[in-house]
């Protein structure tokens, strides 16, 4: 599947590891529609790439009703998605205890809430779309990548919601690749390390120099620009299936 005939949905699309997908897709030729609820920095970036290719969408994942009519709405416009980026998700950190007080569970269902369910809200509705697509000569449908983290399987203190909501993202990867495998529609996951994304931004200097020394090679934070090299190279590679790819640098995170 090539980029230039991609006609995609981006979840968190209006900034971090979403807006860079969103920009090399329409780089290379395609069509993007960005579902996040930062509408001001959606319309900047429609501005800046042009409305022919890029839409935007108020979208909040956790939202079932929501995500169906807005998929519809791309499919009207453009005819068809061919490919989902699931890249919406928090990162609220909290321990299970602390100063002897239990989480508030509401902190907890908030995060796999919109990490973990919204992410297969999406799925669930683009995979019905993308199964009435012609094949193209490969025979695929469409192209569906999550994101996950390496905190899945390296989880810190501090990040039991979120480790809990990548790894569902990490586990339902295969089962939804190996049902949707007779539609011809792939099924990816990518799972970060330490990426420059707006999560960084309030962090100190040295804190942000700490961090990067901890990656193995190369010595610094990833960059969104890398997140969306690996999806491009996802969807153009149709043996890439039912797969977690970790973009971390060889990092293997520490307790704390």
């Amino acid at each position: 599947m090539k980029l230039a005939d991609l006609k995609a949905i981006v979840t968190g699309g209006a900034s971090g590891l979403g807006e860079a997908t969103v920009r090399r897709i329409v780089e290379n030729g395609g069509k993007a529609a960005i579902f996040d609820l930062n509408e001001q920095r959606a319309q900047s970036i429609i501005s800046e790439l042009g409305d022919e290719k890029v839409c935007y969408f108020k979208t909040d994942v956790t939202e079932a009703d929501q995500v169906e009519r807005n998929v519809a709405t791309v499919i009207e416009k453009w005819g068809t998605i061919t490919a989902v980026v699931n890249c919406a998700g928090i990162g609220t950190p909290g321990k299970v205890v602390s100063k002897g007080e239990p989480m508030p569970l509401s902190q907890f269902e908030k995060v796999i809430k919109v990490n973990l369910i919204g992410t297969f809200n999406v799925i669930r509705v683009a995979a019905a779309a993308m199964q009435q697509n012609e094949p193209n000569t490969e025979g695929e449908r469409g192209v569906i990548i999550s994101t996950a983290s390496v905190a899945a399987y390296e989880g810190q203190i501090g990040q039991a919601a979120y480790s809990a909501s990548k790894g569902g993202v990490v586990s339902m990867t295969l089962p939804i690749a190996r049902e949707l495998a007779r539609d011809g529609i792939r099924v990816m996951a990518i799972a970060p390390g330490l990426m420059q994304t707006p999560m960084f931004d309030g962090l100190p200097e040295a804190a942000v120099q700490s961090l990067s020394a901890s990656v193995p090679f190369p010595a610094r934070l990833g960059r969104p620009a890398e997140y969306a090299q690996l999806v491009q190279s996802i969807i153009e590679n149709s043996m890439l299936n039912g797969e977690v790819i970790r973009l971390d640098g060889a990092i293997r995170m520490q307790p704390k």
